[in-house]
């Protein structure tokens, strides 16, 4: 009986965790919606829990804006952090499983230098890195911002360590003997076993692109090249008292729909990977 009732206390128990939880996250979601159906001057009076009239006027006033190109903008972040997840995912998962599946004798010393890069931050190569880009001739263009994403240690790291617990080598050797080419192998049969992995990178290195705000804004100078968090920028502008934070929510409201939507697009992914551990537990 008392077994009975403790489970019945822990059941209740985690379910109102889970809704407080649940609560906490999609809270600041929810009053970005409402700050962005307000006006100005609504913003200005302080906070409200319910939603105001203003949502298809701001949503126009940011399209209509002549000072940015807001379409572009998003276009541009599509293409920038689209590519650089597809890239990013691909060639460190390639990486991770030539150091993986291949014996050599600087193996060791190759993945000590990968990850030695992994602990560089990106302000100390940024002088050297638009040196190199400006005498390349890809200043203010979108390549710098998709190219170096093909070489991401710590995507590297992350699906090295999923190949560690998920790719038997038996399952190569017997691919080798079939006849099958080692691209073959890898794209065919390494690159399904590796789908949930990539999915959970691919929307981790999304949103890292699309939110990056320091490269874009050292290499691109045309308007219609700029990304949304330079966009978003430009919008409050430098009079912080004459900007418009109907605008601004309304933009910060737009940008953070196709993170959505690529999540939702690429969860299906993580669950069905996360099923078929269990089911191999």
């Amino acid at each position: 009986m008392k077994s009975k009732g403790y489970n019945m206390f822990r059941t209740i128990f985690a379910h109102v965790l889970l809704v407080v939880l649940s609560f906490m996250c999609l809270f600041f979601f929810y009053i970005l919606f409402v700050n962005a159906t307000r006006s100005h001057a609504d913003l200005q009076k302080g906070f409200s829990a319910f939603p105001g009239v203003h949502f298809l006027e701001n949503l126009k006033n940011v399209v209509d804006d002549g000072s940015f190109p807001m379409v572009r903008g998003i276009l541009n972040s599509l293409i920038v952090s689209g590519s650089s997840a597809a890239i990013c995912t691909y060639f460190s998962s390639l990486t991770a499983y030539g150091l993986y599946a291949y014996d050599f004798k600087l193996k060791k010393i190759a993945f000590t230098f990968i990850m030695a890069i992994l602990v560089m931050p990106t302000q100390v190569t940024a002088m050297g890195f638009l040196r190199l880009i400006t005498k390349m001739g890809m200043y203010d263009s979108l390549l710098p911002l998709i190219i170096p994403s093909i070489a991401s240690p710590a995507v590297f790291y992350f699906m090295y360590s999923y190949l560690q617990s998920s790719l038997p080598l038996s399952l190569v050797e017997a691919a080798r003997i079939d006849g099958s080419r080692e691209f073959r192998t890898f794209n065919q049969i390494v690159l399904p076993i590796m789908k949930p992995a990539i999915a959970v990178q691919a929307i981790f290195t999304f949103v890292g692109s699309w939110n990056n705000y320091f490269v874009p804004a050292l290499v691109i100078q045309s308007k219609n090249k700029m990304t949304v968090p330079i966009l978003i920028a430009l919008l409050r502008g430098a009079d912080y008292l004459n900007s418009d934070m109907g605008k601004i929510y309304m933009m910060i409201m737009v940008a953070i729909v196709p993170i959505i939507l690529v999540y939702l697009v690429l969860s299906k992914y993580i669950i069905a990977g996360v099923t078929l551990g269990g089911v191999k537990g």
